[in-house]
């Protein structure tokens, strides 16, 4: 058993989450958390519930402390539910302006979606789905039956006669390696005219080899499947990398130029929006 750290063990640990976040943010707890059981570092934590609160802890304390900015930590497991309301239909008509989006998919070959095990990983991926306006479904372990029925109704609705791709981020464990291919089975059962293709593009055994991701055993007594080798949490992953692969997967899906055409037309018609927005004022 491990004695209490030391002040300059402490000292090394806060140094270890400031590199990390500084390079890459932002991160959920549970991602600083799997980054920082890397045995290679110089003050690694536990892979336990008392490594989580160590670095739980400690990041409490460099955000009050002001060492890490609030908004580094993202937590996609907790919001606050607001009402948007303006003084004047002409600020109404400016948000709107503000947060206008053209879509780039209406025109292309191929419906595509993300999914991820968790809201975790959504709050990492989530700057990714945004800036491409794509859906993001975290399915918080083995989805529900409503979630899938209702992404189903989704598909049928944005889709068309399309072939549809669903683009999946997950832990590589017993449960991690079923929960997409579960997924799957509860659309293709919702979607049975449809072609509907899953992309694993994290965790893979590839990626725990060439990325060198810290693992740990199997849980005593999951016989999930016929899993085999040591498990890697998703979070175990640098947040970057992730999304950069999640980036390049997504743009695979567009044809060449037709996003900067899409960019182009969007700022051209959010100023038209802006225009309009101006002459309602003075006309009020």
């Amino acid at each position: 058993m491990r004695t209490r750290r030391s002040k300059v063990q402490i000292e090394q640990l806060r140094n270890q989450i400031l590199c990390n976040l500084s390079d890459d943010h932002p991160q959920s707890v549970r991602h600083v958390f799997y980054r920082m059981t890397d045995p290679r570092l110089p003050e690694p934590v536990e892979k336990s519930d008392k490594g989580y609160r160590t670095v739980q802890s400690q990041l409490t304390n460099m955000r009050r402390d002001g060492c890490v900015p609030y908004n580094w930590i993202t937590d996609a497991t907790r919001r606050g539910y607001f009402v948007n309301t303006h003084e004047h239909p002409a600020d109404a008509l400016k948000a709107t302006a503000q947060f206008y989006r053209r879509s780039i998919w209406a025109d292309t070959p191929d419906y595509v979606e993300v999914w991820c095990e968790s809201r975790s990983i959504a709050g990492v991926i989530e700057s990714v789905t945004s800036e491409y306006a794509i859906p993001l479904y975290p399915a918080g372990g083995f989805a529900s039956l409503t979630l899938a029925f209702q992404a189903a109704e989704n598909i049928r609705h944005e889709a068309g006669d399309r072939p549809v791709h669903v683009i999946y981020i997950g832990d590589y464990d017993p449960a991690g390696v079923l929960i997409d291919v579960k997924i799957e089975d509860e659309l293709c059962e919702h979607l049975p005219d449809y072609e509907i293709t899953f992309h694993r593009i994290a965790i893979t055994p590839e990626q725990i080899s060439l990325m060198g991701l810290p693992t740990k055993p199997v849980k005593a007594g999951d016989k999930r499947g016929s899993f085999i080798g040591e498990t890697v949490e998703a979070e175990a992953m640098q947040a970057s990398v992730m999304r950069q692969l999640l980036r390049d997967k997504i743009e695979s899906f567009i044809p060449k130029r037709a996003m900067a055409v899409m960019e182009a037309a969007e700022e051209s018609e959010r100023a038209i929006l802006m225009g309009f927005a101006d002459h309602l004022k003075e006309a009020m």
